[in-house]
């Protein structure tokens, strides 16, 4: 009988030496929890390392990315400060799906940021054994080839699902878990997690366990679930809901600092013109959405091409909004940015 061989990555190989040197390690699988000077470390060095060989559910980052990297929360802040120049960013809802790219799939993300600088929003849903994914809806059948609810599988049974792409296309790719989302992100892209129905302290465990501050966002559905997060962890930052000036004076009480916050205004421009300079002088940049409208024009044929909308998108950069999300960033990001210098004042933040 013929022996067999297999080829350990290099990477792995030191990692997985490494993690059982470790004093009170050696027992010790790759996945299982252990700490480093005090510190979380519960995916183990032998994953990320395995990850960044390629060997994980997490693919390797293909070249010619934008890449976004604030290199630590504070550099987050200050990537997020309002000034006098504009962002080349917007926010991809959902990851940017197209066709052939299924919403909240890694290789979604890169489609989008070979195509310009954006942040990615995703929607986590747990399992039936309490691993967090990426999945919009409750149930599986719009997304996936499968049926029934997220939480009534097991991962190992999502991971065999295939994914649907814009058009309802099934594809080779597969559900994502937040692990694989967020250690593909690192020094890449800034995520924005829509907690859906997890519990806040349970997404901030999770960027914690990662290290994550400098690049993932929690979204905050109220100003008690703000005024949580930020007591569990004053590195995190938020993407808050404020419409008005009402709320903008409720959120003033929760006593949560303004640039630990990016500002969702709404779906449609701002009824109140000055409400986006008002949150500027605050110390918070806007976000806008236009997946209800403009950008349904361009999906349902209804534009002459993106040339002809590019006037309602620049009207919500007028009103002074910073960042639009979008669910079409492969088009909007070139068509806002396009020959635009990255701000010195943030250039350090920005690669290509």
């Amino acid at each position: 009988m013929k022996e067999r061989f297999c080829t350990v990555p290099p990477a792995l190989l030191w990692a997985t030496v490494l993690l059982s040197s470790l004093p009170g390690t050696a027992h010790l699988g790759p996945q299982t929890p252990t700490s480093v000077f005090g510190s979380p470390f519960p995916i183990g060095l032998a994953k990320a390392a395995a990850q960044e060989s390629g060997v994980s559910g997490a693919p390797r980052p293909a070249p010619g990315l934008h890449l976004v990297d604030a290199g630590t929360p504070q550099g987050l802040q200050e990537l997020f400060a309002p000034g006098p120049d504009a962002l080349p960013l917007v926010s991809a809802h959902r990851g940017g799906a197209a066709k052939g790219f299924p919403e909240n799939c890694i290789a979604t993300f890169e489609q989008t940021l070979r195509h310009s600088w954006s942040m990615l929003e995703i929607d986590l849903r747990y399992t039936k054994d309490h691993v967090l994914v990426l999945n919009h809806d409750p149930t599986l059948e719009r997304t996936t080839n499968g049926t029934g609810r997220v939480a009534d599988h097991t991962l190992e049974e999502l991971k065999q699902l295939r994914l649907k792409d814009r058009e309802g296309n099934l594809t080779e790719h597969r559900m994502p878990t937040l692990d694989e989302a967020m250690e593909w992100a690192r020094g890449k892209a800034i995520l924005v997690l829509d907690k859906k129905e997890v519990p806040v302290p349970d997404v901030v465990r999770k960027i914690e366990e990662h290290r994550a501050e400098a690049y993932a966002m929690v979204m905050a559905y109220s100003f008690e679930e703000v005024a949580q997060c930020h007591a569990l962890n004053k590195d995190i930052m938020m993407e808050i809901m404020v419409g008005n000036r009402q709320r903008l004076e409720a959120f003033d009480k929760t006593g949560v600092p303004w640039r630990q916050t990016i500002v969702f205004v709404g779906h449609t421009p701002p009824q109140d013109a000055g409400l986006c300079e008002l949150i500027h002088a605050k110390g918070a940049r806007c976000m806008a959405g236009t997946s209800r409208n403009i950008d349904l024009r361009f999906l349902r044929g209804q534009a002459s091409g993106m040339a002809s909308l590019e006037p309602d998108y620049r009207a919500l950069l007028k009103l002074g909004v910073d960042v639009i999300e979008t669910d079409i960033p492969c088009q909007v990001g070139p068509l806002l940015y396009a020959g635009q210098p990255v701000p010195a004042s943030k250039a350090k933040y920005f690669r290509k």
